[in-house]
């Protein structure tokens, strides 16, 4: 989520604007990257990991518009919303030059369908316990009203 939700992505909370992939009601399992690292360490030792493939995301699917809902209760203003077509994602998908540029077309393309999750499993399996999208919301916030 820190890579999506932020503005290299054209996720903006400093300026309340945001780039939504597709319709932005498909829900997705937002995950911090601390919980993925988190995940690989405890994998390493769990036996209910070895060989196995785990699903893994974060512990609420939402959609991006209520991740926008979201941020904009925490900075108490309404965003601009940049809607990229699904038609314009597949688009990019298939005139990609190369692989890398292929790749983060199907990464966008892939937003835009949604991407949720159920992590009980990951939470009663291994314990963990993952970070909702409103505490990145509220540290990210913030961080940028402290700048």
């Amino acid at each position: 989520m820190e890579v999506w939700l932020s503005p290299a992505l054209g996720f903006d909370y400093a300026n309340a604007t945001a780039r939504i992939y597709g319709d932005g009601t498909h829900p997705i399992s937002w995950v911090s990257f601390a919980d993925v690292a988190e995940m690989c360490v405890t994998a390493l030792r769990h036996p209910k990991a070895d060989r196995a493939l785990i699903e893994f995301g974060g512990p609420e699917s939402l959609s991006a518009l209520q991740v926008v809902a979201c941020f904009e209760s925490i900075v108490g203003r309404s965003f601009t919303l940049d809607h990229v077509p699904k038609s314009v994602l597949r688009s990019q998908y298939e005139a990609a030059p190369d692989s890398m540029t292929k790749t983060f077309a199907g990464l966008m393309l892939n937003a835009a369908y949604g991407d949720a999750i159920d992590a009980a499993t990951i939470r009663t399996t291994f314990g963990l316990q993952l970070r909702a999208v409103e505490d990145y919301a509220r540290q990210a916030v913030g961080k940028a009203a402290s700048v």
